[in-house]
């Protein structure tokens, strides 16, 4: 029984050294102390994107929005998301089936006993809300359920 515990545990290791690491988010580009974030920032939008907050389901400006345009973030106004990648989930929040390629970055979010994955904008650190795998099938199957107050919308020209 030894030797079969013994020969499970060596083949666990080395099964695992095989397997690409993680790699870490990059850096944000902007980078403030939170002294400039509280002077720039409505106390609601610091909130939210400063201190990992959630507004409250369906009190949001764009859960129901649906201008065509593209959402960028409220911070620090890197585009996010394109309007056309927006959809109805009926969740109460902002949902888009993807964001604009490496406008954001993730991170496992394990607050309030719940293993999820929060996403953040890429040139700021602040946080937007999490990504889902319950979104439209038809197209990317993700659902970024962001906050409206962590966003600001552009209107298409």
């Amino acid at each position: 029984m030894k030797k079969l515990i013994l020969l499970l545990t060596f083949f666990t290791l080395t099964a695992c050294q095989g397997q690409k690491k993680e790699q870490k988010n990059p850096k944000p580009k902007v980078v403030k102390t939170e002294a400039e974030w509280k002077a720039e920032l409505t106390p609601e939008q610091y909130e939210v994107l400063r201190k990992k907050g959630t507004e409250r389901a369906f009190t949001g400006a764009y859960w129901d929005h649906f201008e065509k345009g593209q959402y960028v973030c409220a911070a620090c106004e890197n585009p996010l998301f394109k309007s056309q990648t927006k959809f109805e989930s009926d969740c109460g929040w902002p949902s888009f089936d993807q964001a604009i390629k490496g406008s954001v970055i993730y991170e496992n979010d394990y607050s309030f006993g719940m293993s999820r994955v929060e996403v953040m904008c890429a040139n700021c650190g602040s946080h937007l809300g999490h990504v889902f795998d319950d979104g439209p099938k038809e197209t990317t199957g993700k659902r970024f359920c962001t906050n409206s107050i962590s966003v600001k919308f552009i209107p298409e020209k």
